[in-house]
């Protein structure tokens, strides 16, 4: 029996084999820590609710585990995935997949928008992401996709459950922050499962979480200036001990037409310039940066 022969890739003694044939080493750099456990990457597809009318967006799939549970319910998939010594490896055991492309790229480079039109026969489908993140470059991928004008309806990704708090977070917790604000901006954030550090080759030091994001009809807020937005609610978690008021002087300056423009917005928007940043919500922030950007400085 060959390896596209048989299913489920990842299972330890699967994993195992596959990387004894193909004589792949891990690389640190890239973050590589694979799956060997089939029911939590089933779980996955099922909470991303993948069926024959989704294309489906991979990124990092390494040996094939989860692109291959994708495969078996999705339209079509299409895997990102940077390191070339992989490519002959995805190959040889997603064979049997007809429906899945795999791309030699890095995503963070990639024309999402050309990619797409280029490798799924239907466009009108809707689109998921759904990918097992690298730890070191989690929140530039997801960041990518937000803001790309790809219409992407939904994510479900697995990530460090640290970060995945942090997006998750709401006002007023230690979790709660910039990145919380700019992927709620965008996204309903849900977190779905925690994933064991033990289910993983090579065994990472800390729990994974499967998050899933689902794209809002409308931003959760409505902003004058979503540049200047994003730069606001930055500025306000700059320096996490101080007040907002230390923060939007760091920030902005501490010149007397500046302190005169912050205080009149922050009036304006009726808030206290002596609270910290990770007590405002989503709907504060945008009345502050709204307000700066309505009074002249």
């Amino acid at each position: 029996m060959t390896l596209k022969d048989t299913r489920d890739i990842a299972t330890p003694s699967k994993t195992k084999e596959i990387l004894h044939k193909h004589g792949f080493t891990f690389k640190k750099s890239l973050g590589q820590n694979f799956l060997t456990e089939p029911n939590v990457l089933r779980k996955i597809v099922a909470t991303a609710e993948i069926d024959d009318t989704t294309n489906v967006i991979e990124v990092g799939p390494g040996i094939g585990a989860l692109t291959e549970q994708l495969a078996k319910s999705a339209k079509e998939v299409l895997a990102f995935e940077i390191d070339d010594r992989l490519i002959p490896v995805l190959a040889d055991t997603l064979h049997d997949y007809k429906n899945v492309n795999v791309i030699h790229q890095d995503v963070l480079k990639a024309d999402l928008i050309k990619l797409t039109a280029e490798n799924f026969t239907d466009n009108t489908l809707p689109l998921k992401v759904v990918a097992n993140l690298p730890y070191y470059i989690t929140t530039p991928i997801m960041m990518h996709f937000l803001e790309s004008d790809l219409p992407v309806a939904e994510m479900v990704v697995m990530m460090q459950k640290e970060v995945a708090d942090r997006i998750s977070a709401e006002p007023g917790t230690k979790a709660y922050g910039s990145l919380s604000i700019a992927v709620q901006y965008f996204m309903e954030a849900k977190l779905a499962f925690i994933v064991p550090k033990t289910v993983f080759v090579p065994q990472p030091n800390v729990d994974s979480a499967i998050l899933k994001l689902t794209r809002r009809s409308e931003p959760a807020v409505d902003v004058i200036n979503e540049k200047e937005f994003f730069k606001l609610t930055k500025a306000a978690f700059q320096l996490r001990r101080k007040t907002l008021w230390n923060n939007l002087l760091h920030a902005y300056g501490k010149d007397d037409t500046t302190k005169n423009w912050l205080t009149k917005s922050l009036t304006q928007a009726a808030i206290d310039p002596k609270r910290r940043g990770e007590t405002l919500s989503l709907s504060e922030f945008a009345a502050l940066s709204n307000a700066m950007m309505s009074i002249s400085k």
